[in-house]
């Protein structure tokens, strides 16, 4: 079954069932995804009895976002080329294969190379799944359904919170078993329950340059073929979007990989009451992003609520900073703050790359935001254990809050049009301001000019 293809089809209501299940198992999807992708930094104690020093166990960690950098691209122009159901299922399977693989490697470089397989083979879950809520939700609500869909990540590490500790306890072998086991399953619900949203037609191009679905307001002209709709990156919006959405990536790394390392080791938490508390605080930052997509499609807006939380988000780890280098207990509150506020502003840049670049380019461009987050995301566990082996947390939180302070300038507002929620409000508040004042001159007529009544409004 086909769902609608942009935001001007209205689903039936069986459509509107089956895009909720579709939603819903592509958060699985992704969720399955995140937990190995995001989640693998609470192997860290596991890495670190084994033999592992905490940098070498960070570049470990850093692996499978390697492994993503590589394949990302090439994973949206496959969805762009061959749908989102194929190129989900592909890549779930072969990375839950290379993960069982992984659980008898020896070594870290056996190990190393796993993770980067993995990494790269499940790319395919964060090109495809953001082109399903492109295609099967109305722009009034994709923020909301976007948010749903982004909340698999602080849901993956929250996963891997409450599991991963508790089966390195045995070593690695355990955890990396499970992680596979749950992509299987996730690919083998994508192929059950998923179906493609309906891909609109391009319109054929006319003389002249004019499209055929440009209609009465647009030139006249010989049909003739083309190319598709021309590259969305001619503008700099969607360049000054992936800028901010990576530099946000780095104080939201910061505290996924090294909240535990910090409770562990400047707090004195045990690596399993600390992994508790962390995957509470994950599943608080799932539901920041859709109270965040909520909020932008209530407003109309993706960039200002994005740049709001980029300023927070700075201003947050300025005071963790401050706490962690005093030693102040109000060090641990602070750091599960800056968690939550660190993944909400994810699904907002998501999503209006999405809609800024169009079901043609859906793909590709989602592949280029996951490339440029990922970048720096692989770059924040080995750097940052430099840093706080050299200079320690504080300094180092300090250092972090820099960046989403340089991403609120990037976000680029003054760029964005009116989305469908405000068009809405303001166009219904206009009908209805016209509806009274026809009111008011019907009544007016009905009583002073009873012979015009049959006169045209």
């Amino acid at each position: 079954m086909n769902g609608p293809a942009n935001g001007s089809v209205l689903p039936s209501q069986q459509q509107a069932a089956r895009r909720w299940l579709i939603l819903f198992v592509g958060l699985i999807a992704m969720t399955a995804g995140c937990t190995y992708q995001y989640g693998i930094a609470y192997l860290i104690p596991a890495l670190r009895h084994a033999g592992f020093s905490l940098e070498l166990a960070s570049v470990l960690v850093a692996c499978p976002t390697a492994g993503l950098l590589l394949t990302l691209i090439g994973w949206g122009a496959a969805a762009d080329r061959w749908g989102e159901r194929v190129v989900l299922a592909t890549g779930l399977s072969v990375a839950g294969l290379v993960l069982l693989l992984a659980a008898s490697a020896r070594g870290a470089v056996a190990l190393g190379t796993c993770l980067v397989l993995a990494g790269a083979t499940g790319g395919s879950v964060f090109a495809a799944s953001g082109r399903l809520i492109l295609g099967w939700f109305a722009r009034h609500e994709r923020g909301l359904a976007m948010g749903i869909r982004q909340s698999a990540q602080p849901l993956g590490v929250a996963v891997a919170a409450v599991t991963l500790p508790a089966l390195g306890v045995a070593g690695t072998a355990g955890p990396l078993l499970f992680l596979g086991s749950f992509c299987l399953i996730a690919s083998m619900l994508v192929v059950l329950l998923v179906r493609d949203p309906a891909r609109p037609e391009q319109p054929a191009r006319v003389a002249g340059g004019t499209s055929a679905a440009a209609g009465a307001g647009g030139r006249r002209g010989t049909r003739v073929g083309g190319p598709g709709p021309a590259s969305p990156y001619r503008q700099p919006v969607l360049w000054r979007i992936h800028a901010a959405s990576a530099l946000l990536v780095v104080p939201q790394f910061t505290v996924a990989t090294f909240a535990l390392v910090f409770l562990v080791d400047a707090r004195g938490w045990s690596a399993l009451a600390a992994g508790r508390l962390l995957a509470g605080a994950q599943a608080c930052g799932a539901a920041s992003r859709l109270g965040a997509g909520y909020w932008s499609d209530r407003v109309g807006s993706r960039m200002r609520p994005m740049r709001i939380l980029a300023i927070t988000t700075a201003v947050g780890m300025l005071a963790l900073s401050a706490a962690a280098a005093a030693g102040l207990v109000a060090a641990v509150p602070l750091l599960l703050a800056c968690g939550v506020l660190a993944v909400s502003t994810n699904g907002l840049a998501f999503t209006a790359v999405a809609e800024y670049a169009g079901s043609a380019w859906a793909g590709r461009a989602l592949g280029v935001q996951n490339t440029g987050q990922n970048a720096l995301a692989a770059a924040t566990p080995p750097v940052l254990a430099l840093a706080i082996g050299s200079i320690g947390f504080g300094a180092s939180f300090a250092i972090v809050a820099v960046f989403p302070m340089v991403a609120a300038a990037f976000v680029p507002v003054s760029a964005e049009p009116v989305t469908a929620g405000t068009g809405r409000l303001r166009a219904g508040t206009l009908r209805a301001k016209a509806l009274q004042a026809r009111a008011v001159r019907a009544t007016a007529t009905s009583v002073t000019a009873p012979q015009l009544e049959d006169e045209p409004d």
